[in-house]
């Protein structure tokens, strides 16, 4: 019999067996992929967004929608200047860029693994290949793992961090919802989280590609005409609708998602309020006085971008610009200013970064992370009901809640 078995070897997983196995405890990694950490190798778009250089304690939880309160423990012991400093002390230089998201210097994700990996092992963690079938409980503890391949691997305690249903390729496909029901645990329905939209309007497959930098956008519910979220950053136009940073942030605030719900608004020009854009358009025009309205946006806008905004704006590509009315302009600024799509849905959940949903919190002990139905059995990452805006928040997630996990386990 060891002292503990962790299912899953992503980032909760490898955090929480490190933790454990530097206590001395005999620990092994229940990983069904070849490779430990598949996942974290893709986030951030291969860089890793590993935390969010978050200071106070209460902005970290703001940026967990979804049942922030209850990681107040599992931040409290490991914040976001822990992360840091674990990994830079596992070789591991960091950088921070804007809205406070650290990313390791070298920009490879791969730096990341390999310090978890580093850290486990060298504490003293096994890693085995297999895939979690159930847990056997006896007498309402836990007694170990039987896999798939008809293994039983006896254990004291066991830590389920098998990820949620994004991602399916990496191995995350449910795995620990099935494992925590079958033994009694409610499981929040999960759900996409932090996903690329699909919209209405058919001219963004026409810009597929295109990433607009400095862009601020809204979103409005038009059950009631309120604003859910705004941002400012980066977004992209893909075949069916949209995604990139802002739009990921934006999908975590829009719930039961019905089309035509949502509308979002992009300000293609935040930097400049209306007044200042229709001087700067009038300048534009002046310089550009004997051209077709379709050839005078070259400055404005992303060349992709001009003849969906000229078909837009009402106005004929081939008027010239010397001939464009007050009227019409002040409709352009408008447009610039808010250029609308009419939201669809979400994307599939396998195309989110994290799922929102999972085993609920309200069967977990925030203090120590372990169940409040079986003894000695508990939980790291994104395996519980909470999630978290974009900007390193999901990873630290994992990393405080593993951690805590890892010293929790056979604690005296």
């Amino acid at each position: 019999m060891i002292d503990v078995c962790v299912i899953g070897g992503g980032a909760a997983g490898l955090m929480a067996a490190g933790a454990a196995a530097q206590r001395g405890l005999e620990t092994v990694i229940l990983e069904r992929n070849e490779k430990v950490g598949r996942k974290v190798m893709i986030t951030g778009k291969g860089r890793c967004n590993v935390t969010n250089n978050c200071a106070l304690l209460n902005d970290l939880i703001m940026n967990i929608p979804v049942n922030g309160r209850f990681l107040f423990s599992a931040f409290s012991k490991f914040m976001p200047a822990d992360t840091m400093e674990f990994f830079e002390n596992y070789g591991v230089p960091l950088k921070v860029e804007r809205g406070d998201r650290v990313f390791p210097e070298s920009d490879k994700s791969s730096d990341i693994v390999d310090a978890l990996r580093k850290f486990a092992l060298t504490s003293g963690a096994k890693v085995i290949t297999g895939r979690a079938k159930e847990l056997v409980v006896e007498d309402n503890t836990v007694k170990g793992v039987k896999t798939y391949d008809d293994v039983f691997i006896e254990a004291k305690s066991v830590i389920v961090a098998t990820g949620g249903k994004s991602y399916p390729l990496t191995g995350s496909t449910g795995d620990g919802y099935i494992l925590a029901e079958k033994t009694g645990h409610t499981i929040i329905d999960p759900k996409p989280s932090l996903v690329p939209l699909e919209v209405h309007e058919g001219w963004c497959s026409s810009v597929m590609g295109l990433s607009l930098r400095n862009i601020a956008i809204r979103v409005e519910d038009n059950e009631n005409y309120k604003c859910v979220y705004k941002d400012f950053g980066e977004m992209l136009f893909t075949h069916f609708g949209v995604s990139g940073p802002v739009i990921l942030s934006a999908s975590s605030h829009m719930k039961n998602v019905t089309k035509g719900k949502y509308t979002l608004y992009i300000d293609l020009k935040p930097a400049l309020d209306e007044d200042k854009l229709d001087k700067r358009i009038q300048r534009d025009f002046l310089e550009n006085s004997n051209k077709n309205f379709i050839n005078a946006l070259d400055g404005l806008l992303p060349k992709k971008l001009v003849p969906v905004i000229v078909r837009l704006s009402g106005i004929k590509p081939s008027q010239k610009v010397n001939q464009i009315t007050r009227a019409q302009r002040e409709e352009l600024v408008y447009l610039l200013k808010n250029l609308k799509l009419t939201i669809n849905g979400f994307r599939p959940i396998d195309e989110a970064i994290v799922t929102s949903g999972g085993v609920s919190v309200k069967d977990i002990n925030p203090k120590n992370m372990m169940s409040k139905k079986v003894d000695n059995l508990f939980f790291a990452g994104e395996v519980i009901d909470v999630d978290a805006y974009t900007g390193g928040f999901n990873l630290q997630i994992a990393f405080s809640t593993g951690m805590l996990a890892g010293k929790s386990v056979l604690a005296e």
